[in-house]
């Protein structure tokens, strides 16, 4: 779990230490604060903790590559808050197991690699995710391939949670687990995600009616759809991370308050939950007690 973060001037960040819940952390603030900026920002850092062997030299440059290509910069020193002169910015982790935590910094002149000011010594051993504000499981399964082989102006968050909706559903005792965190969402999208084999495109089972493609089901069901496609491949059961833009987004008040209600479920299940809001009512739906709110 995340204890807390620091930024020092990093893109529209104002320079912060946060302290952070193991529960649900809503961050909220004026637009061009940077409420984005922090989400991606730790889950460049993380997923490149959970994929990399951690040697210096190795993450010197993928910190930046990742940095990058979640957040396309022109180039990696455009992310060190602007003025005038040369700048530097630093980030820095702290883990509940502090052999996690991970500290950088760059010059506003960098191009292609970070200094490690505190390398971490174990791997991430939980996944990570973030969902940014549209749905993206109408772009399974091509948008993958199609980012491998070609340059796209598109965020890689895309691609990486592209790639998680692909993996095969649990089966067993977790997938009982997940059934029970699945109910609010099916409930409210009035059937279940099916995905066929041969083609890899997702369909949604209503009940009584048969499978329908997802591309013709409303675009807040199909925000639905993503979540409870995560859950049931295991990818957002028990322990990790799960970074979310503005969850609100294209959702109706009924549909806030089934996310509300699986939000707490996953965090009460051990997933560390990081979200950027402007939903008042999101967060009153939210269990308060279980809540962390940082203002930027």
């Amino acid at each position: 779990m995340i204890k807390s973060c620091s930024f020092t001037n990093f893109a529209a960040l104002p320079s912060a230490i946060w302290q952070f819940s193991s529960g649900v952390n809503v961050i909220v603030g004026e637009n061009g604060l940077g409420k984005s900026h922090l989400l991606k920002a730790i889950y460049a850092l993380l997923k490149i903790n959970e994929e990399t062997q951690l040697t210096k030299n190795t993450l010197e440059k993928r910190y930046a590559e990742k940095l990058v290509a979640v957040m396309r910069p022109e180039s990696l020193g455009r992310l060190v808050k602007r003025k005038q002169g040369r700048g530097r910015c630093e980030i820095a982790l702290t883990m509940h197991n502090s052999r996690g935590n991970v500290a950088i910094a760059f010059a506003s002149n960098a191009k292609s690699q970070v200094d490690i000011v505190t390398l971490p010594s174990e791997e991430l051993d939980h996944p990570t995710v973030f969902l940014p504000k549209r749905e993206l499981i109408t772009l399974s399964p091509w948008f993958v391939p199609l980012y491998d082989n070609y340059h796209l102006e598109f965020e890689e968050t895309w691609r990486d949670t592209v790639s998680l909706l692909g993996n095969p559903a649990l089966k067993g005792s977790r997938e009982k687990i997940a059934a029970a965190l699945l109910t609010p969402l099916e409930e409210a999208m009035g059937g279940k995600v099916v995905v066929d084999q041969a083609s890899g495109r997702f369909y949604l089972h209503i009940t009584g009616e048969g499978r329908m493609e997802i591309g013709l089901v409303a675009e807040g069901l199909r925000k639905l759809a993503m979540l409870a496609r995560l859950i049931s491949t295991g990818t957002l059961l028990g322990q990790g991370y799960l970074f979310w833009d503005k969850p609100e987004t294209n959702l109706n008040p009924r549909l806030i308050k089934s996310i509300a209600e699986v939000i707490v479920a996953l965090a009460h299940n051990g997933v560390q939950i990081f979200i950027a809001s402007h939903s008042l009512f999101l967060l009153r739906e939210i269990d308060m007690s279980f809540v962390s709110c940082l203002v930027i």
